[in-house]
């Protein structure tokens, strides 16, 4: 029996809003450009992860890809970071479109605007979705067969939902709490749905890669393919070990003196070394086995913090409320027809924004602060929310009573 490592990884930058202060509110609208600003700009961030991340990682895949027929990997590319990559990173663009030129690269299904819509607006939600799929389209050439919601956000109904909508298969954490006793290591069914696959990250072992790999205190410190290899060998029943990830794991979360690079160049060739064991992409292994059971998920897990909850996104009243004013406005925000101000309303939704508004870990200083841009929650409320009061402003003055 084949055991199939799937590797999925996820790309993903925003558009953060800048040092905006109420007194540019009614007078600039340029929420995200950050050029002339002490914080660092998304042109500057773009190209430095594009450095340190995008461009060695995808000429090691590319190597791989050439060396190991076996070898695939499944990607998630947000709208946002696509479009930053067209302007800024060009060459970084052809790196994605150069793998997925080999046909063994598969490009997964999400919003468009790395954004909680599905929970406030399912029409936005699908607009958002529609636009992913266009745009993956336009530049991979490849129609999106596979789900996963943003920072995979999943519950009964989501995947009701990409059942409905035709995909074969919606990606999920594979949380304790969920499975049971049961491995993440197989092809699932989502309760209540006709003929959607459900696969769901082995956390175990995608989080030795993601976040333990270059923690030199870490019992299993130093990492190695071999190693890795061999824990998956222990597993006699399993047919598929879900390794998903956000795509800056290599280069970026784990730098390159950890020796992340030298552990995916081996992986491929150590893995292949038994007879059986192979890789496949997330719609090829759905293809190439059957569920073994139902998973039922009433409540809304993802794969963030030790909840598993959208508490990191939606845990305190700066996130609850602000997001919340931000959907209040879709009806009118739409009617005015104007694309800028559209584009600039759909940016603001993108989760980022309020996972900087977290205060659960502020006062830790965990992977939170890692990832803001901002010295405090407080701060990240502030400028978002003077960016929300100038969109307001601009749509009073198209005569629009807000």
């Amino acid at each position: 029996m084949s055991k199939a490592i799937v590797l999925y990884l996820h790309v993903h930058q925003p558009y953060r809003v800048r040092h905006y202060t109420i007194f540019d509110a009614a007078v600039k609208h340029d929420y995200f450009d950050a050029a002339y600003d002490a914080q660092e700009s998304n042109e500057r961030i773009l190209k430095k992860v594009a450095e340190k991340s995008y461009l060695p990682t995808n000429t090691r895949l590319l190597k791989l890809l050439n060396d190991h027929p076996e070898f695939k990997v499944s990607l998630s590319i947000t709208g946002t970071v696509l479009e930053q990559l067209e302007k800024w990173s060009p060459e970084a663009l052809k790196s994605f479109q150069d793998l997925c030129a080999t046909g063994r690269v598969e490009i997964v299904a999400e919003t468009y605007h790395h954004s909680l819509a599905f929970f406030y607006s399912r029409q936005e939600f699908e607009a958002q979705v529609n636009m992913h799929r266009a745009k993956v389209q336009q530049l991979f050439g490849q129609t999106p067969q596979v789900f996963r919601n943003t920072e995979l956000c999943y519950n009964n109904d989501v995947a009701f939902w990409a059942d409905k909508a035709g995909y074969k298969g919606v990606l999920a954490e594979g949380w304790d709490p969920i499975l049971g006793w049961r491995s993440p290591n197989f092809v699932y069914r989502p309760s209540y749905t006709d003929n959607i696959r459900l696969l769901m990250k082995n956390y175990k072992l995608s989080d030795d890669i993601a976040f333990r790999f270059g923690d030199q205190n870490w019992s299993e410190w130093p990492l190695t393919a071999d190693k890795f290899a061999h824990w998956l060998s222990e597993d006699p029943d399993a047919t598929n070990f879900n390794l998903f990830m956000d795509y800056e794991t290599f280069g970026e979360h784990q730098w390159s003196e950890s020796g992340i690079f030298g552990f995916l160049e081996h992986l491929p060739g150590e893995w292949l070394k038994t007879p059986g064991n192979t890789f496949m992409t997330v719609s090829e292994v759905i293809d190439a086995n059957e569920s073994v059971d139902f998973v039922d998920v009433p409540n809304t897990i993802t794969w963030a913090d030790t909840e598993r909850d959208l508490s990191a996104w939606l845990g305190n009243g700066m996130q609850t409320s602000s997001i919340q004013a931000l959907y209040n406005l879709e009806n009118v925000v739409q009617e005015t027809g104007d694309w800028d101000l559209i584009d600039d309303w759909r940016k603001l939704q993108t989760s980022d924004h309020f996972y900087y508004m977290c205060t659960k870990y502020f006062n830790d200083g965990d992977i939170h602060a890692y990832f803001s841009p901002y010295d405090t929650p407080y701060e990240a409320y502030i400028n978002f929310m003077n960016a929300f009061h100038d969109l307001k402003f601009r749509l009073s003055q198209k005569g629009y009573a807000v």
